[in-house]
């Protein structure tokens, strides 16, 4: 196998990487040559701003709020940049709520709080799953299994949940948008959950559930939505390629040997990455072929973080050029571009 991608510089960040599902975020600022990146550590989200010469790293440290107040007892669960066409929002779910940021995470601009039970139950309630929808939506998932979909003016502070999508029965744990940019495909929204349930949607006033894909009661861990093709991995190591609207199997990929934390696409050249808690990383590609309407995967290339789990990776760019990955306890973002 040829070897793509070679180490980089790794960014050291504040605090070290929580033990959580895609705990990885990256928004590329091209106008601005930098990277931004988050890592959540418990009650706190590391922000490094990164510039494309590697000279340039500036630090912000945002914290669990309650409110406008922040809060220690209160851990997040994911940080996620969403890219509407008006505006880049950086969104934060906890144990308490949901925090919107402006993208560089110097003003917050919302605050969802979640509905706690008045006794204490034994489920946690948390939000988890991010997604930006088409125009105007960000859509979160929570402990219950509801996605709330918010509806987000393209500048100020007045953003309103416009509906609560109710098909899941368990926590949500990942949500993904169509990223290929193809206005074609039906499917613009799928969420995943702990059982393994897949719910595909299209969005618009009133979302439509299109599809059901059901779980072998294994969390589905990681989910993405490219071309109309859902991507999901799950506890077993395996990543299964589905039809988003009629739920056929295309591909079913026994990608690793522990619990998959990160899948991500890059959606101009159909790299995947998968990553688990097995140390490996993987790169796969996707490629469809429409005449047939098959999707088929091929194994390209792997990097093993020794002694690491890992729970983030994601592609610093939409061609799959360079990746980035953080690691349970690591205090760093390691870095690979193609050789």
């Amino acid at each position: 196998m040829a070897k793509m991608y070679h180490k980089d510089k790794s960014i050291q960040i504040k605090s070290s990487a929580s033990a959580l599902y895609n705990n990885l975020s990256v928004l590329r600022i091209a106008p601005r040559c930098l990277t931004y990146f988050t890592v959540v550590h418990a009650n706190v989200v590391n922000m490094v701003s990164a510039s494309w010469d590697g000279l340039n790293y500036s630090h912000r440290q945002l914290q669990s709020k309650e409110g406008n107040v922040a809060t220690s007892s209160s851990l997040i669960m994911q940080a996620a940049w969403c890219v509407l066409p008006s505006r880049d929002l950086l969104v934060l779910t906890s144990q308490k709520g949901i925090q919107m940021y402006e993208s560089d995470g110097s003003i917050m601009v919302y605050w969802h709080a979640l509905d706690t039970p008045e006794t204490p139950t034994a489920k946690a309630v948390f939000a988890r799953g991010i997604a930006a929808v088409q125009e105007k939506y960000i859509c979160v998932g929570v402990s219950s299994g509801s996605v709330l979909v918010f509806d987000v003016p393209s500048k100020g502070s007045n953003i309103t949940l416009s509906e609560v999508l109710e098909e899941h029965k368990e926590a949500i744990t990942d949500m993904a948008s169509e990223c290929s940019g193809n206005l074609e495909c039906i499917a613009d929204l799928v969420s995943a959950d702990d059982s393994g349930l897949l719910c595909v949607w299209k969005s618009g006033e009133d979302f439509q559930l299109l599809n059901k894909i059901t779980g072998f009661d294994t969390s589905c861990s990681s989910v993405k939505l490219w071309k109309g093709t859902v991507i999901a991995g799950y506890g077993t190591g395996q990543i299964r390629l589905y039809e988003g609207v009629t739920g056929i199997l295309h591909a079913e990929v026994n990608a690793h040997a522990r619990w998959i934390y990160s899948l991500d696409i890059a959606p101009f050249t159909g790299l995947l990455i998968s990553a688990a808690e097995d140390s490996w990383v993987r790169v796969w590609h996707l490629s469809l072929t429409p005449e047939t309407n098959s999707v088929e995967i091929e194994h390209m290339y792997n990097e093993c973080v020794t002694d690491t789990q890992i729970c983030g990776a994601k592609f610093c760019d939409g061609d799959g050029y360079a990746f980035a990955v953080t690691g349970y306890d690591l205090s760093e973002i390691i870095r690979y571009t193609q050789a």
